[in-house]
């Protein structure tokens, strides 16, 4: 299996910086290097400002044998997410993909996934955590406007997990609302890069999904053009060792053949 399809970038990183070709390019020319046929540019809602659609068609004259998405990652952030959700909604028609996640807990202003934060999982009890997480999802999928979840089981991002965790058990009830709402979910090599050293989600969730005939788009979370698409040959062995047929790709929020 050869994955050519990389839908979780983040090319503004963690900041407003206006698209633009100079900025936008070389993950192109990395999409060619790396032989990814399919981006999507999926920035922070909380970024939102600093997505230009005009530019982004501009890349696609430019760039003809790369299919280029524009999209968004919107989370559940305290602050910023309610006027993401707005965006998101005012500007669907033209975007192509929605990315739907949790980077925060309840009554918290940090993300957890933050290198950093490790203590707002220990604080909380790790199983107390995972539920806080649980209903912090439903809320995601409730609020709508969302094609895919990403990272799922981003919660073990620092290692922890409740004792006689399993992981497809625990997300079942998340996957069963994912077919119902017709969603994707994505497999991640961003994992690799933190403390759990692992992709997302974990090889049973990914088993669980593809029994579900749920869709499974691939993502390495990248946040500088020189990790776009990493691991992709490692994760690529476990697609095919779980038995994962097809990648879904996605255009204006629907499934492509």
């Amino acid at each position: 299996m050869v994955l050519n399809y990389d839908y979780h970038t983040h090319p503004q990183g963690h900041s407003i910086r206006p698209y633009s070709i100079a900025a936008l390019q070389p993950w192109i020319d990395q999409c060619k290097a790396r032989n990814v046929t399919s981006i999507a540019f999926t920035d922070h809602d909380r970024y939102h400002a600093g997505v230009d659609f005009e530019v982004v068609e501009h890349l696609r004259e430019i760039n003809p044998d790369i299919e280029i998405l524009v999209g968004i990652e919107l989370d559940n952030d305290p602050v910023t997410s309610g006027e993401g959700a707005r965006w998101v909604e005012k500007h669907w028609d033209k975007l192509d993909f929605v990315l739907g996640s949790v980077h925060y807990f309840p009554g918290e202003q940090v993300m957890f996934d933050r290198a950093d934060q490790a203590l707002q999982t220990i604080v909380r009890g790790v199983e107390k955590a995972y539920e806080q997480y649980f209903t912090e999802l439903e809320n995601v999928i409730a609020r709508g406007h969302i094609d895919c979840l990403s990272h799922l089981d981003l919660i073990k991002i620092h290692g922890y997990r409740p004792e006689m965790y399993n992981g497809a058990a625990f997300f079942r009830p998340i996957l069963d609302l994912v077919k119902q709402r017709g969603l994707a979910i994505e497999a991640s090599t961003a994992g690799w890069r933190k403390t759990v050293g692992e992709q997302y989600p974990d090889f049973s969730i990914i088993s669980e999904a593809t029994t579900a005939a749920i869709p499974i788009t691939t993502a390495s979370d990248a946040h500088s053009h020189a990790q776009l698409a990493e691991n992709f040959n490692r994760l690529a062995q476990i697609l095919q060792e779980i038995g994962v047929k097809k990648i879904a790709r996605y255009r204006r929020h629907q499934l492509v053949d």
